[in-house]
């Protein structure tokens, strides 16, 4: 099988999406820190272990995971009250969700499979499935945008789901990994680093940190909270791109809160 491998490599590599070759970028400015303000605070299911948030037209949508309690959920902003709910089957750990062209997209973790709903009652359109484990998701409009769990983000077209494009991230220091739940926010992506209390302003076009914010205490400072459990970690941004709001939550957290970046 050894005479066989360069013929192989040959095809493989002519077949590769892009991918950028900026890893390792000790020129790199220090990214910015990012100043803000909680200007709302509201319910949150504290039973929710938040992998997927996505504000659209005055309803959140979250995406929860843990085998046997993943669920997709259309919820009232004000109240948290459930409009509409979606279990995954009980062997499904479900992950990141994001919403494109009337179409809500869901992934899965280790599972490797991914599912595409209609938007207005969550039925269920298509099956599709990858390579990589999927932790977070966004879009660009074209593009889905995918995590898992390293360094890199990768570009997947929304219908045949194949991988159009990869970029590394990194700041002045170095790669960054653990890249968990995204956000397109401005033409750049917001991601939750995780079991940190950090969130990255990442360049797609480069893969560079451009900004960071830091959300530590954010729970604690604000509601007098404090959770000491290691899984319950900041986790999940949704972009209300009209009133220029921002929303976090966390793993299990009993609170969301509504942000305005300071200018």
């Amino acid at each position: 099988m050894r005479r066989y491998i360069p013929l192989l490599f040959v095809l493989l590599a002519c077949n590769q999406p892009e991918q950028q070759d900026n890893e390792n970028n000790t020129e790199q400015n220090a990214p910015e820190q990012i100043s803000y303000t909680v200007t709302n605070i509201y319910k949150h299911d504290s039973t929710a272990f938040t992998q997927g948030l996505e504000y659209h037209d005055g309803f959140m949508y979250e995406g929860t995971g843990q085998l046997g309690a993943s669920k997709l959920f259309k919820k009232e902003l004000q109240t948290g009250s459930i409009v509409k709910s979606h279990p995954l089957e009980a062997n499904l750990f479900g992950e990141g969700i994001t919403i494109l062209n009337d179409k809500i997209y869901q992934l899965t973790w280790q599972n490797k499979i991914g599912f595409v709903y209609q938007l207005s009652d969550f039925k269920l359109l298509q099956q599709f499935t990858y390579q990589i484990d999927g932790w977070g998701l966004t879009n660009d409009g074209k593009h889905l945008i995918v995590s898992d769990g390293s360094s890199s983000l990768y570009f997947w077209d929304p219908s045949t789901f194949k991988e159009v494009k990869r970029i590394s991230v990194q700041d002045n220091r170095g790669l960054r990994n653990n890249l968990n739940e995204l956000e397109l926010i401005d033409g750049f992506v917001y991601a939750n680093v995780w079991q940190t209390d950090e969130i990255l302003k990442i360049d797609t076009a480069t893969g560079n940190v451009v900004g960071k914010m830091d959300l530590t205490g954010l729970l604690q400072k604000n509601t007098g909270i404090y959770l000491n459990d290691p899984d319950k970690v900041l986790n999940g941004i949704a972009w209300d791109k009209k009133g220029k709001r921002l929303f976090l939550t966390g793993k299990y957290w009993p609170r969301l809160f509504e942000l305005k970046f300071a200018p």
